[in-house]
């Protein structure tokens, strides 16, 4: 495996997975709440969706600030309406600065999702330990002040790790990452220092991804995660419960061009009897790992 984490495990070879009620697919809906600073650090790298043009690159800025002032309030509405609730990867800065937003995220009962402080907070390995480190606290102190909770679940920027990412995080007490991509239900990591749980949330199947970066259509999109949906449904029949990950980026998703293929995919996949839309946190505890 090019590391000690976690031995090789086919997915129909494991125990089947229940999900409360019965239900065939868990729907992890994750949205960023993020922070660009006008001047990106670019250290250790600079991170997806930051500033791009000379300095300061305003129309970038203000773009990302669009998601944060109206896109996260569309997405919450879209959520409530579907009567569903979901984790929230918010940077501590974003916490600070937006907290009546943040506040009403705590108040609907979502989750609180670690996801640095900043999006100059970028990991990679070759960034000191002690900085990682100290990286890592100031996101869970800073989101602790913010909500009240401190988090137990992280997600890195670009889901990008240091070969110390996952001792760190146990050693801060984090149960929970959402970095590692490479399966479709939780799964146990061993470090030094504990045990570790990567929920996969595939950047496949994320709107950066689908219509930021392969330039596809919202309803494209939505369409993507119907047919994930159908096909996971029906290998739960046989193989046990499966999960869907869906992970929005609030600039992206909720222009007002595409937050309608959102909201009728929540409404649409919330009404099916086959599936159970749960926090990071709550897949992790039903799937037992």
């Amino acid at each position: 495996m090019d590391h000690d984490l976690y031995p090789w495990s086919n997915i129909f070879d494991r125990p089947p997975v229940g999900w409360p009620g019965g239900k065939r697919v868990a729907v992890a809906v994750v949205i960023s709440c993020e922070y660009f600073p006008l001047t990106p650090s670019d250290t250790p790298f600079r991170a997806p969706g930051h500033m791009q043009t000379a300095f300061p690159d305003y129309r970038h800025y203000t773009a990302r600030d669009y998601g944060s002032r109206l896109g996260v309030p569309r997405l919450i509405e879209a959520l409530a309406k579907a009567g569903v609730r979901a984790s929230f990867a918010m940077n501590s800065r974003w916490a600070e600065r937006y907290p009546d937003m943040t506040a009403e995220i705590v108040a609907a009962g979502h989750e609180i999702i670690a996801h640095s402080t900043d999006m100059n907070g970028t990991i990679a390995t070759g960034l000191p330990e002690e900085a990682e480190r100290a990286l890592i606290a100031a996101s869970l102190d800073g989101l602790e002040a913010a909500t009240g909770t401190r988090p137990t679940a992280w997600l890195s920027i670009a889901r990008s790790q240091s070969f110390n990412t996952p001792r760190l995080l146990v050693e801060a007490e984090v149960r929970t990452c959402l970095d590692w991509v490479n399966d479709e239900l939780p799964y146990k990591m061993s470090t030094s220092a504990g045990s570790l749980i990567n929920l996969p949330l595939n950047h496949e199947l994320s709107d950066r991804q689908v219509i930021g970066t392969c330039q596809q259509s919202a309803a494209s999109y939505a369409q993507q995660l119907r047919d994930a949906c159908d096909w996971l449904a029906a290998e739960a029949q046989t193989s046990g419960g499966r999960m869907l990950p869906v992970h929005l980026t609030p600039y992206i998703s909720a222009l007002p061009y595409r937050i309608d293929a959102i909201d009728a995919l929540f409404a649409e996949l919330a009404a099916r009897d086959d599936t159970w839309f749960a926090t990071a946190t709550e897949i992790v505890e039903a799937s037992k790992v």
